[in-house]
């Protein structure tokens, strides 16, 4: 039917007359983009993925509506970021005066390859998703109102011109570019305040070493290391539990209550979360002889130092692919009595 998988191209014609299951596999090369788009605008995993099923269903019942006039992906993009808007103006509160954004979820570095992977011959592109799919941009964009969210995203990350934009908002080319200067500014409030704090890139040798560094303190519940790594205006959230802290001294004082240096025996593997480097953590339950998921310490790293720790909980495990369980080493020992380990 003359199909272009990559620009989309077809004629309405063949669209509205298509069955679904063939309009189901056009639309599902373009998931994971979509899921990306969504999450960007969502800040949640789950909430993308719900919205990218209704993406699908409205441009199953809206197919005969497509005119040719863009593209097959432009369109489900447009319907994409509706139903997006739609979301938010139904179940999104507005981020708590601390700043936390409790739905926050994190994902997967897998993922995004494969979205990559999918647009190989778009390198700008993929430098752009990185700078942009980082926790703390995606923390900042959850601050703008949905609209001007939306059209930051759309101008800013997807490069849409403001004429398009406005025809999918149903907005003026002027009520554009004003909604994308306030979201700019709200940007600027809420981002570090040097690109470099967050811009995505391969770790340097110096990332590598902080990270493992970070990682034996933690498996060694060595506090005072820790706070040695970390930046003196470090950020430390731990979505969906409310509270950001900010400070060396307020952190690590949250993690010493939180009774951080008595917990049991730890393991840990390194992974890759939004881009940032990430520690998933085990905790020995001598019940179940293993390690069983803890949390995840997702990094942010700049100038040489650790300035912001996004903590999951253990929920998260499974959906960015790490082990349900890690096997005895053959250190652990069971406290008769107490069920501990030493």
């Amino acid at each position: 039917m003359g199909v272009d998988t990559r620009s989309g191209a077809l004629d309405m014609e063949n669209l509205g007359a298509m069955d679904e299951p063939a309009f189901s596999g056009l639309a599902q090369r373009h998931r994971r983009e979509l899921h990306v788009h969504c999450y960007r605008i969502l800040g949640s995993f789950e909430d993308a993925e719900d919205t990218v099923q209704e993406t699908f269903l409205r441009a199953w019942r809206r197919r005969e509506t497509f005119e040719g006039r863009s593209t097959f992906r432009a369109w489900l993009y447009r319907i994409a970021t509706n139903a997006c808007l739609d979301l938010l103006a139904r179940r999104r509160p507005e981020p708590a005066t601390g700043g936390e954004v409790l739905w926050l979820q994190p994902y997967p570095d897998q993922l995004l390859d494969d979205v990559r992977a999918e647009e190989a011959d778009e390198p700008e592109s993929v430098v752009v998703a990185r700078e942009t799919i980082e926790l703390a941009y995606l923390v900042a964009v959850q601050h703008l109102a949905p609209r001007p969210r939306a059209v930051l995203i759309l101008r800013d990350v997807l490069g849409w011109p403001a004429k398009e934009v406005a025809d999918l908002l149903g907005d003026s080319v002027n009520s554009v570019n004003s909604a994308l200067q306030r979201a700019r500014a709200g940007m600027r409030e809420h981002l570090p305040a040097e690109r470099q704090d967050w811009a995505g890139g391969e770790p340097d040798a110096g990332t590598r070493e902080l990270v493992r560094r970070f990682t034996d303190a933690s498996v060694s519940k060595d506090v005072g290391a820790i706070a040695a790594m970390l930046r003196e205006d470090v950020r430390f959230s731990m979505p969906p539990t409310p509270g950001v802290y900010v400070g060396r001294d307020v952190v690590i004082g949250n993690w010493v209550e939180e009774g951080f240096e008595s917990m049991g025996r730890l393991r840990t593997v390194p992974t890759f979360v939004n881009r940032q480097p990430a520690v998933a953590a085990y905790l020995w339950q001598p019940r179940q002889n293993a390690y069983l998921p803890l949390t995840i310490d997702v990094l942010r790293i700049s100038g040489g130092a650790i300035s912001e720790i996004f903590t999951f909980h253990n929920d998260q495990f499974p959906r960015l692919g790490l082990p349900d369980r890690l096997p005895a080493d053959g250190t652990e020992q069971l406290v008769p009595g107490d069920g501990g380990t030493k």
